[in-house]
């Protein structure tokens, strides 16, 4: 078993990730990765637990995958935030103490921030009620946080229902609502480290830049200072609410976002159909000279690939390094890769997160 915090194991793993991006990447001559450490522990911002009840008492409960039968039974969590390393056992200490809070509660769900910010989300099999809110509302005041109650049908937010997140790019902070339930990154460090890389990678440009599945603007924000205006797409209406928002609170004025998926943009681009949600969007004023995409782990259909062909610059993040290569040789006979990195998002994990710069041959 690898203990959390083991150097030499994370280094080792972390080499093996190195090395299986270069032989992912090497068909396509790509020159070395960037490389980008996590910190070895407290780095995730969310958590997820189950509860288990045992004589009585309910524990936070975790289980192996494939295994809903047997928990690991857990009082902390040391890959998680500090916040939520210390919001745990007072949370615990409260529903032990509580009939109210503690009846029929199933699981909890912790989102915390860089900047120490904190929501706790507790799920029911039960409607929550006054007596309910009253003991949570005390609950919210007693831990500093916001909370939301979750039953079936039933949605109760105490404060507010998203944590205020800060990354600063290139000596600017930005502020980033960051909405329960919606997706973010999950580790805060290796985030802002990416938004630096893409920061460099962009570079200072005098056209526009098109970004897909934009998300909450985790990424638009810092690029908008690079180009001279940004089309955003995204099709959660949460998370465009979102970016709405964050756009708003920074004061950004350069970005215009739309409520598409990258497949509608593509048929909007290629004139297939209209959209009503483009009403208003003048697409022909755009200037575009780079595509930036953060796509889900199945990557970009091959039509979205086709339609990032189009830009001399192809700005590609992405969390499945297999869907990278793949969508790359789709691109690779008329864009070359310039720049390519890796993030260690998922620290003792196989996974990574990586990064690639495609222009134009």
């Amino acid at each position: 078993m690898i203990r959390i915090g083991d150097q030499a194991a994370y280094a080792a793993q972390l080499d093996d990730k190195v090395a299986r991006l270069r032989e992912l990447l090497a068909p396509f001559a790509a020159p070395e990765p960037a490389v980008f450490d996590s910190p070895r522990e407290h780095y995730r911002l969310r958590a997820e637990f189950r509860l288990w009840r045992e004589q009585d008492e309910r524990h936070y409960a975790m289980f192996e995958a494939g295994d809903k039968h047997t928990p690991i039974l857990i009082d902390e969590f040391p890959i998680a935030s500090a916040r939520i390393n210390q919001l745990m056992p007072q949370l615990k200490a409260a529903w032990q103490a509580s009939k109210v809070l503690a009846f029929k509660l199933f699981q909890v769900e912790f989102l915390t921030t860089l900047s120490g910010d904190a929501l706790i989300t507790l799920c029911y099999h039960r409607p929550l009620d006054a007596e309910w809110q009253a003991e949570a509302e005390q609950l919210a005041a007693q831990l500093g946080v916001s909370l939301v109650g979750r039953s079936r049908g039933q949605r109760l937010v105490i404060g507010r229902d998203y944590v205020q997140e800060e990354m600063t790019v290139a000596g600017r902070t930005f502020s980033y609502r960051q909405p329960e339930g919606a997706f973010t990154q999950p580790n805060g460090t290796v985030c802002q480290k990416m938004l630096q890389w893409a920061y460099d990678a962009l570079g200072e440009r005098q056209d526009d830049l098109l970004e897909l599945y934009c998300g909450n603007g985790n990424f638009t924000l810092p690029l908008s200072t690079r180009v001279r205006k940004v089309l955003a797409t995204e099709i959660s209406k949460t998370s465009v609410n979102a970016a709405l928002a964050n756009l708003a609170d920074n004061g950004i004025d350069s970005i215009e976002l739309v409520r598409l998926s990258a497949e509608e943009l593509t048929q909007a681009l290629n004139e297939v159909r209209p959209f009503r949600r483009l009403a208003g969007t003048d697409l022909k004023s755009y200037d575009f000279g780079t595509v930036f995409v953060d796509p889900p782990r199945a990557g970009m259909d091959p039509d979205t690939c086709e339609l990032t062909r189009r830009f001399d610059n192809i700005l590609y993040i992405s969390c499945n390094p297999e869907t990278l290569a793949a969508n790359i040789a789709q691109l690779n006979d008329t864009h070359r890769i310039e720049r390519c990195a890796l993030f260690d998002q998922f620290p003792w994990t196989h996974h990574m997160e990586s990064g690639v710069l495609l222009v134009r041959r």
